[in-house]
């Protein structure tokens, strides 16, 4: 008999890191308002509070070992949400915009991982949901210092992944595809028509937004649906995904086919 997923997480507490731009939305993640407790950087812990969890917030940089600390006093979930783009052709790419990008989306991810780690170790069990991205698997020309990093969390989840399995902590990544934010909202038409030509489904993929925000289209609900089944499925503490670890999954309109 399968438990069922809301129970499990209002029993639990989840960290997400990340801030409100783009597909870092706390509103990506609908499985927060079920989790019993949640310590997250800069988010809505009013939208949280009012679907019944609780909330707690912080800042910090997850880049910095000293900003990475124990607030929380255990978890059970962890989604490695926090990315930055210093988005440039390789020969114009300055060392600091290379560095900033690898420190917060790859490092960060390491020193929150570790942190995590030591406590699900403890406990014998454990979610972590990476997020990682298409480019990460097939590159992209203007993004080499995102892409690295993004190739970088494929590499360190499989890796603890493996580690940690006989610990009963399941570690996966998700990476997507064609995003609408607001990044994605300034490019042109002709870059946009060029973009979506590499998308199968032929579409931008709509990340979940707050309840007022939905968008009409069944293709948009289609994707919220997408991803908050998925999150939902990786993340809760429930048979249904104990047995998938070390996995990236695309959510990419088909973007990324081998």
């Amino acid at each position: 008999m399968l438990l069922n997923a809301g129970v499990i997480l209002r029993e639990s507490v989840g960290v997400v890191n990340g801030t409100l731009s783009g597909m870092n939305s706390i509103n990506r993640f609908p499985l927060l308002p079920e989790v019993g407790l949640f310590g997250i950087s800069r988010c809505l812990p009013n939208f949280i509070e009012s679907c019944g969890g609780q909330a707690m917030t912080f800042g910090g940089d997850v880049s910095k070992e000293e900003d990475v600390v124990d607030r929380w006093g255990t978890v059970d979930i962890l989604i490695n949400n926090a990315g930055i783009t210093r988005d440039t052709l390789l020969m114009r790419m300055k060392k600091s915009q290379w560095q900033e990008v690898i420190n917060l989306n790859l490092t960060g991810v390491f020193l929150c991982t570790q942190a995590a780690a030591k406590i699900m170790m403890k406990k014998k069990k454990g979610r972590i949901v990476n997020i990682s991205s298409v480019v990460g698997l097939v590159g992209n020309a203007r993004q080499a210092n995102y892409s690295a990093a993004k190739a970088g969390v494929i590499g360190l989840t499989k890796s603890v992944a493996k580690k940690y399995a006989s610990r009963n902590i399941t570690v996966n990544a998700v990476a997507p595809g064609f995003i609408a934010s607001d990044m994605t909202s300034k490019l042109s038409e002709d870059i946009e028509k060029k973009i979506l030509a590499s998308v199968p489904l032929g579409t931008v993929y709509f990340p979940l937004l707050l309840e007022s925000e939905y968008l009409s289209s069944d293709r948009q609900q289609d994707d919220m649906v997408d991803q908050k089944k998925l999150l939902e499925f990786l993340a809760a503490l429930s048979p249904s995904a104990s047995y998938i670890t070390g996995q990236v999954l695309t959510i990419d309109g088909g973007m990324v086919m081998y």
